[in-house]
């Protein structure tokens, strides 16, 4: 029963604490209206309201939840292109990332593979990562719209309708391919790297071809270091569609943002950053379900 307790604890009793702590330095730091009686320029006495507070435009948590009430409640709704409920957007956004994310890594594990089997691969192609990994997603985007300026591509799907890309959609995907597919590049090297040479040995004695080794030594002994480059990856591919849909104005998280900021919508901003970081929270713990599925295996 102890350990019962202890689960119960741990799990649920601070985490909440820790999101009960936040919400209250929201609320201290907030701002809030106060209403006074002063006299006007013409001796009348009028009703002023002014917000007051360390920060007088950010809103309370109650003001907040009351103007995202309904695209909370609504979260599938379509009232406009960039006016559906979250759960819409986040459907939208998710779209962009699984197949950029996609891409990363049917691009990334193989150069890791290389990376860390070839020296002289490594000598030749490490110095181009290096100065490509560090460039910013708002740098990529604007290069993936040249590219992809005049292409408009279409996927023939059987028994469904056929999905057309525009160049906005491509330059989006190809911005989340380009970003996120280093963190697998670097942990995947890193764990071909650290296979003792033992195995190696081993294949080699058994006389195993070289895709036998590849599939029943290498992949096996770099699995937990390549979900973990598969995790950081997914982070930064979520990270990317917001500001992809952000410079690009598409429906999605990212665009509801930027409308919502030109309008000056702080509730919705904050809706927007609690929606962004609740959604990459469960993306992590899926990839690490996913990667306990996997060690059991």
């Amino acid at each position: 029963m102890d350990w019962i307790k202890r689960f119960r604890i741990d799990t649920f009793v601070f985490p909440l604490i820790g999101i009960g702590l936040c919400v209250l330095i929201w609320y201290c730091i907030s701002g809030r209206e106060i209403s006074s009686t002063v006299k006007d320029d013409f001796g009348d006495m009028v009703t002023v309201t002014k917000r007051v507070g360390l920060s007088e435009d950010l809103p309370t948590p109650a003001e907040t939840w009351a103007a995202s009430k309904p695209y909370v409640i609504k979260p599938f709704e379509k009232r406009g292109e960039l006016d559906q409920g979250m759960l819409r957007f986040t459907w939208l956004s998710l779209k962009l990332v699984a197949q950029g994310y996609f891409i990363a890594l049917l691009l990334g594990t193989p150069i890791g593979f290389c990376l860390g089997l070839s020296k002289t691969f490594t000598k030749i192609f490490d110095p181009i990562i290096q100065i490509l990994r560090p460039v910013s997603p708002l740098a990529w985007l604007p290069l993936g719209m040249v590219l992809f300026l005049s292409a408009k591509f279409t996927v023939h799907i059987p028994f469904a309708e056929n999905v057309t890309y525009t160049a906005s959609e491509l330059a989006a995907i190809f911005t989340i391919a380009i970003c996120s597919m280093w963190p697998t590049v670097l942990n995947t090297a890193v764990g071909v790297r650290a296979i003792p040479q033992d195995y190696i040995n081993v294949a080699r004695v058994l006389k195993l071809s070289r895709s036998k080794t590849l599939f029943k030594v290498l992949v096996p002994a770099t699995l937990p270091y390549m979900f973990t480059g598969f995790r950081l990856s997914l982070g930064i591919a979520w990270l990317v569609i917001v500001a992809a849909e952000m410079l690009t104005g598409r429906p999605g998280i990212g665009g509801f943002l930027w409308q919502q900021y030109n309008a000056l919508s702080y509730a919705h901003i904050i809706l927007c950053i609690l929606t962004i970081g609740i959604i990459g929270y469960a993306l992590d713990r899926l990839m690490s379900m996913v990667e306990a599925r996997f060690k059991t295996i």
